[in-house]
């Protein structure tokens, strides 16, 4: 799969996605990076730790959260994707779910949307990234938790999303499925715990899956831990991850959920050879 200059090999390899959150109140690291100098500073600690890809996000999603105006939003994101474009030779993905704030980071120098209402928010989504050739992540999302069953209306709603890009002229080899992981992402604590756990169900849709996991609530209510006390934890996930044979791993921590993501690899490796 091709993101930005760079050819990633999906079948064979997990890839880190390191997260650069651009707002005041991130569940996890709200106003940290808001400034362009802490974000480049933050952009260049993960490059040098082993990130793949770094993911700028300018309105917080957590539980709660208060939608921001695309204007806002824009005025977040483009100055610190451009500024990481001209410093650094690493693909770059906005995290967002409004065409507007996409179309202006990818001319921004953004090469991968990632949308966390997998295209079904804005109707011009699609059609944004299409007409870019960019790469997409399409997370599973819903505004309730009523399923019948859940694993087969997951699966379901999946081929909703791809349906979506197909239909726009967005090519396969440039999607990737996000299971959406979360509290707020239309998921029970007990249906986080099952999507994670039976991830190679995804595999039958053919397409490269992006797990982000960090620091999630799953994970606090799993250990009864605040955000910032979720390390250990994460990295359970990601060696989960790599194990499910996950494409890429979103995180917040870089360095360790890099070595995980080697150490599992080699051992799995071994496993097959050795």
């Amino acid at each position: 799969m091709r993101i930005g200059s760079r050819e990633f090999d999906t079948e064979h390899q997990t890839y880190i996605m390191g997260i650069l959150n651009v707002t005041p109140d991130s569940f996890s690291d709200g106003g940290k990076y808001s400034r362009i100098d802490a974000a480049l500073e933050h952009a260049e600690q993960m490059i040098g730790e082993g990130a793949d890809i770094i993911d700028v996000g300018g309105e917080s999603i957590r539980p709660g959260h208060v939608q921001i105006t695309d204007e806002e939003e824009i005025a977040r994101v483009v100055p610190v994707i451009e500024a990481v474009r001209s410093r650094f030779d690493i693909p770059i993905s906005i995290d967002t779910y409004k065409s507007a704030v996409a179309r202006a980071a990818l001319r921004a120098g953004a090469d991968l949307v990632n949308d966390i209402w997998g295209l079904k928010y804005d109707d011009g989504m699609a059609r944004v990234i299409a007409e870019s050739g960019a790469a997409c992540c399409l997370m599973h999302n819903r505004d309730n938790t009523d399923y019948g069953q859940f694993i087969p209306e997951f699966m379901d709603d999946m081929r909703a999303c791809v349906s979506l890009a197909e239909d726009a002229g967005i090519a396969r080899d440039k999607i990737l499925l996000d299971p959406g992981v979360g509290v707020g992402f239309g998921k029970t604590y007990d249906m986080n715990l099952e999507i994670i756990s039976r991830l190679e169900v995804m595999h039958e849709l053919g397409f490269p899956i992006l797990l982000g996991t960090s620091r999630k609530s799953v994970i606090g209510l799993t250990l009864d831990l605040p955000p910032s006390q979720r390390e250990e934890g994460t990295l359970v996930t990601t060696v989960y991850g790599v194990q499910k044979r996950c494409a890429f791993i979103r995180v917040h921590d870089v360095e360790k959920n890099k070595r995980a993501v080697r150490m599992t690899q080699a051992l799995m490796q071994y496993g097959q050879t050795g």
